[in-house]
Order: C-alpha cells, then sequence, then structure tokens
C-alpha cells in the first residue's frame, strides 16, 4: 500500500476490531457518517471477514492509516460508490479525534489520489461534506478539490436541516492536483 513521510495506508486486518469498534462508535461523528446506532464487535468482525473483497465487487474500498514509526491506527479513508463505467468514487476519511491536526488526513488524501489514479485508473473523486464542518471544507481545498455546488438542507441534524457542500477532483487534471 502506498506511504507519505507520516503516515501508510493499508487493508483492514482482522486486529483493527478494536480499533475499528472505538472509530464507529464514536457518537461526535456519527452526524457526518450517517450512523444512527452503535455498531457490535460481531458485525465488525463479519465485516473484517469480507473487507478485502475486491472493490469491482462491493464498489467500495477501506484502508487504515496508519502511523509510519509504530505503525499505530490513526483514522480510515473510504472509497464508495465505485463506478467502474464513469471512473469514480466518492471519499471518506475518518481520524481518531485524539489524532487529528497533525496532517494525517491530509497525506491521506494525497496517497488516496495517487492511489485512485494509477492503479484504479480513476478519473475522479468526490466528496460531499456539511457546509458547517470547517475542517473538512478546508482539507478537500487544501488537497486539490475544488468546490463545485451546494445541496440546500441535505442533512438532516439534531438541530434542523443543513446544507452540503459538494467537492471534485479531476484526476488528470494538473491544475487540481
Amino acid at each position: 500500500m502506498p506511504a507519505s513521510r507520516l503516515i501508510h495506508l493499508r487493508a483492514l486486518e482482522p486486529t483493527d476490531l478494536d480499533f475499528l469498534y472505538a472509530l464507529e462508535n464514536d457518537r461526535d461523528i456519527w452526524g457526518v457518517s450517517d450512523t444512527l446506532a452503535p455498531v457490535s464487535r460481531h458485525e465488525l468482525r463479519e465485516y473484517l471477514v469480507h473487507a478485502a473483497a475486491d472493490i469491482y465487487v462491493v464498489r467500495q474500498l477501506r484502508q487504515v492509516i496508519t502511523t509510519e514509526i509504530g505503525q499505530i491506527p490513526v483514522g480510515v479513508i473510504d472509497l464508495f460508490e465505485y463506478d467502474p463505467l464513469h471512473q469514480r468514487a466518492g471519499v471518506g476519511i475518518t481520524i481518531l479525534a485524539s489524532e487529528r491536526r497533525h496532517g494525517y488526513a491530509r497525506q491521506a488524501l494525497g496517497l488516496l489520489k495517487k492511489y485512485a489514479r494509477e492503479v484504479l485508473r480513476l478519473h475522479q473523486l468526490y466528496a460531499t461534506v456539511g457546509a458547517s464542518n470547517g475542517a473538512s471544507m478546508r482539507l478537500f481545498q487544501a488537497a486539490g478539490f475544488r468546490r463545485v455546488g451546494t445541496r440546500r438542507q441535505w442533512l438532516r441534524t439534531p438541530s434542523g436541516w443543513a446544507d452540503a457542500v459538494e467537492w471534485q477532483c479531476l484526476l488528470g487534471d494538473e491544475g487540481n492536483e
């Protein structure tokens, strides 16, 4: 899997069970991950059994973001809604709260873009970000994504409806890297 100065991206392993359990059950990120209920260890064990399935079959790919030193998991990065005909996929990224603001997410997006372009031969990546999620908006902009639109009242939140901002990165467009 790809690596950078601070991080590596690697496939999910059975030993990631406790890490995934903590990440998936962090209520603070449920609002950005469309999650409404806790995930059991049993569900995650079953998920890990099938996580290595081919992206062409399951239309998604999850990679663990680990520190270069110690190989400690700090987050996950996902490709989802993979579309081989139109050569595109959505991107989602989650970093443990304790590991944010170290540059891991930006580096992971850079590595994922390279993997998507060179290995999967994708033409573009896209992301949907809640308009109030300033950190994610800055992240995608810094990673070469362009803001392409706003979906009004797209996300239902505990405080009401919220807008979502659409981001797009054309992988062959040098001005968008």
